[in-house]
């Protein structure tokens, strides 16, 4: 009889007792004759327990390699999907937890050819070309040729503070963009590009209902490009941040900018953002660094930039009251290239934007379970500092002010909104929780993650606001991330590391190193280190971890759907509704694609003309996807079961072009093609 699982967890949690490699084959996983005690296992016993010695694997090793496998078409499953961003790759990363498998990459801000992303499917090309709108952007240098994106911070829809599984949101880090996924087929369905954002950092986040999604500046935005030459001299007057809140459409998880808002930000540099939640819900929290307002100039007389913007003792948590902001837009805004901005002078008088002291160089703040607490890590403080968002209102109604800044800005004291400050170590980032009162906070400078513990309601007297226990990880870690960690009830049970250097951790590949995201056991008194995986399809910065059972994904479009719409398209056909039509210098086809063929297989058009194609996938069955590529035109489409896209061009070439279905989907697959006749 095969043992299971939980047997083999059970059996190798034994080996704390002393179990060496010899005693996996007799208490693990039994024995046999060979040594083993508990008979009727000698099979499995002997080759289990000869990898484990030939790999010099302890029992420990094989306790987490237990803890993390899912058997090949069985009843276990992830139990997690984290949502990954993908750094200058322009995609976005779908992972498994425990197994830590790479399931799909995600085409957004770069074209992907496998899912033919913007490589020729109309939908597609359209929600690129539409996600770099020049209008939007005064300073925009490339117009609608934008072809890569830097994603950061990823962002799950919420349902009263809970992920609920529906849309996914991503930034552009690198020219202030936005994108919108739906998790009903995976896939993009809108980019926008963000007015009076040139940049965007950590500012993507979920408000708790979804009401809306936040994106702010990172780098301030020049107001005036046309007194560039003379703009960094006069930086406090000439640039401005931006905080934006977009509004979804809470039937398609869609932004409508014509809905939305900004909120003006004095000219610091703008990162890490969190939205409040219970306590602090209607409240959203940016932090900042560079309040020097420094701009650098290392090569013209002026100092380092990262020299000046590390001069003053503290930096600036913007603390802003978005549901007020919601109620003065209307009356109190002014119009910024066609986007609804409410004047930072404004949003002072209304107490709508206050300050708080934050250490310096901050990266996380991160908003608890219970909304109360807020944790910022400061780079250069080896502190996490905590505020109270009890405090915080406090200090707000007694106008309890250190200073007004030099925009007007009212600061609040330090002391009279920080709950308590815990010694972590050196280089503290970014905070994730669990439900039991537990923060874990990534140490980038110690390539550690730090466990400390929170106040009130979660612990009392001298428990409070300590540290718990210390992780070393390899190495370099950027952010990390608990199992929902960002939402009132984190479902804890893992980690994931993020680490930015992956040095002898895996075989060399040339002189560009992976990532290396390391999977933490939180369930024990300690945390532990259960595997690691090379990350290779980019730089990941952040991600998110939703259950799976909480995404409801389709395995099969209904026939028809076009997956820009998520509805069925009107030129979508079905077996037997096959056609082909020119009118004048158009030629456009209406073309079925299954297994193992198209039809119509010949396309006929003269040079110069225009050619529409109508692709339906009339497959039912899972995993019957079809590509559809013609060479030398540069078009590859991918078409799921179900799924309709148009292909639209120019036959400016002349010859004979053999398309055919770049996915391998039948015994006769190479022979599913068809004909470009070019005349």
């Amino acid at each position: 009889m095969p043992i299971t699982r939980r047997e083999l967890i059970t059996g190798a949690a034994a080996g704390a007792g002393g179990l060496v490699i010899g005693g996996v084959t007799g208490s693990l996983i039994g024995g046999g004759d060979d040594g083993g005690g508990g008979g009727g296992e000698t099979s499995l016993s002997g080759q289990a327990a000869k990898v484990a010695e030939e790999r010099k694997l302890s029992p420990d090793d094989v306790t987490r390699a237990v803890k993390t496998f899912i058997p090949p078409g069985g009843e276990a499953k992830d139990e997690f999907f984290l949502i990954c961003s993908g750094g200058h790759s322009g995609q976005v990363i779908v992972m498994g937890v425990p197994s830590m498998r790479t399931l799909k990459v995600i085409g957004v801000f770069a074209p992907e050819p496998w899912q033919g992303h913007a490589t020729g499917a109309a939908h597609s090309n359209e929600i690129i070309s539409k996600g770099t709108d020049a209008k939007s952007k005064p300073t925009s240098a490339a117009g609608g040729n934008l072809t890569w994106g830097d994603t950061h911070h990823p962002a799950l829809s919420e349902t009263k503070g809970e992920y609920d599984g529906r849309w996914a949101y991503i930034n552009d880090r690198a020219n202030g963009r936005i994108a919108m996924i739906d998790l009903r087929d995976f896939k993009v369905k809108q980019i926008v590009d963000v007015p009076n954002l040139d940049s965007s950092h950590g500012g993507v986040f979920c408000t708790p209902n979804s009401e809306y999604v936040h994106i702010s500046t990172m780098s301030p935005t020049l107001l005036d490009p046309t007194k560039a030459e003379t703009a960094l001299a006069n930086f406090k007057d000439a640039f401005r941040g931006f905080s934006t809140f977009l509004k979804v459409d809470e039937k398609t998880g869609r932004m409508d900018l014509a809905k939305s808002f900004q909120i003006e930000l004095p000219p610091y540099t703008q990162d890490l953002a969190d939205s409040g939640k219970l306590v602090s819900d209607g409240w959203v929290f940016i932090n900042s660094y560079n309040s020097e307002m420094a701009f650098g100039g290392n090569n013209e007389g002026g100092k380092p930039l990262e020299v000046g913007a590390s001069a003053n003792d503290f930096d600036m948590m913007h603390i802003i009251n978005w549901k007020k902001a919601e109620q003065v837009v209307a009356s109190k805004a002014k119009t910024i290239n066609g986007m609804r901005v409410i004047p930072m002078d404004v949003a002072v008088s209304e107490g709508i934007l206050h300050l708080a002291p934050e250490p310096k160089s901050p990266h996380g703040v991160d908003v608890a379970p219970n909304g109360n607490y807020i944790s910022v890590g400061g780079k250069l403080d080896p502190h996490v500092t905590i505020y109270s968002m009890e405090k915080i209102k406090a200090a707000i109604e007694k106008k309890d002010y250190e200073k007004v800044d030099q925009f007007g800005v009212p600061v609040l004291k330090l002391d009279s909104v920080v709950a308590g400050r815990v010694e972590v170590g050196l280089g503290p980032l970014h905070t994730q929780y669990d439900a039991e009162g537990h923060g874990y906070i990534s140490l980038f400078l110690d390539s550690a993650v730090a466990k400390f513990s929170l106040g009130e309601p979660y612990f009392s007297g001298d428990k409070t606001f300590q540290l718990v226990d210390k992780l070393p990880v390899h190495y370099n870690i950027g952010h990390l991330c608990t199992m929902e960690g960002d939402t009132v009830s984190p479902k804890g049970k893992y980690l994931i590391a993020l680490n930015k250097w992956s040095i002898d951790r895996f075989p060399v590949v040339g002189t560009l190193k992976p990532q290396n995201f390391q999977l933490v056991d939180l369930t024990g008194e300690k945390m532990e280190i259960l595997s690691e995986t090379s990350i290779g399809l980019g730089e990941p910065h952040y991600v998110q971890a939703i259950a799976v059972d909480k995404v409801k994904a389709w395995e099969v479009y209904p026939l028809g759907t076009n997956p820009g719409t998520m509805e069925k398209d009107p030129n979508s056909i079905d077996t037997g509704g096959e056609k082909y039509q020119r009118n004048g210098t158009t030629v456009e086809a209406w073309v079925s694609v299954k297994r193992s063929q198209f039809k119509p297989d010949i396309i006929r058009a003269k040079k110069g003309d225009k050619v529409i194609l109508h692709l339906t996938n009339v497959e039912k069955t899972p995993d019957a996807t079809h590509g559809f590529s013609i060479p030398r035109y540069n078009i590859n489409v991918s078409l799921d079961p179900g799924e309709y896209s148009k292909v639209e061009f120019t036959a400016d070439a002349q010859g004979t072009f053999a398309f055919y279905c770049t996915e391998f989907c039948s015994a006769l697959h190479l022979e599913m093609q068809g004909w470009l006749v070019v005349g």
